[in-house]
């Protein structure tokens, strides 16, 4: 049974960073597509970053280019968001997902989710 936690969310003032971390078991990180995605309240739940198998390509939604960054720890089997420049507008619940091993851009790839945690950016 595939299961991802999520830690690492806080609240921070307007420029600050917070580092989510996403750790799996029964799977391995590296073997699939990885993404954090957020959603904010009353809206539609966002791809913010993905990662291909083996962490070599990671592809990031526009608002967050520059400021978040996508890594793993194949040892830890863990995945992680470090977030910088963090602004009010990216106040949401962030999910990790994993899923199959192809088309990582595609939502429909992703069939595991974790529980979420809460990010809040006060200006």
């Amino acid at each position: 049974q595939v299961q991802l936690v999520e830690s690492g969310g806080g609240s921070v003032q307007t420029g600050g960073s917070l580092r989510l971390s996403c750790t799996a078991s029964g799977t391995r990180v590296m073997s699939n597509c990885m993404a954090w995605f957020r959603q904010a309240p009353g809206k539609e739940r966002e791809a913010v970053a993905s990662m291909y198998p083996g962490g070599r390509t990671t592809g990031y939604a526009n608002s967050v280019k520059g400021r978040f960054t996508m890594s793993q720890d194949n040892g830890e089997n863990t995945v992680y968001l470090q977030m910088n420049g963090l602004k009010p507008e990216d106040t949401a619940v962030y999910y990790c997902a994993a899923g199959g091993s192809r088309d990582c851009s595609l939502r429909s790839t992703y069939q595991h989710w974790g529980q979420g945690t809460q990010v809040t950016v006060s200006s």
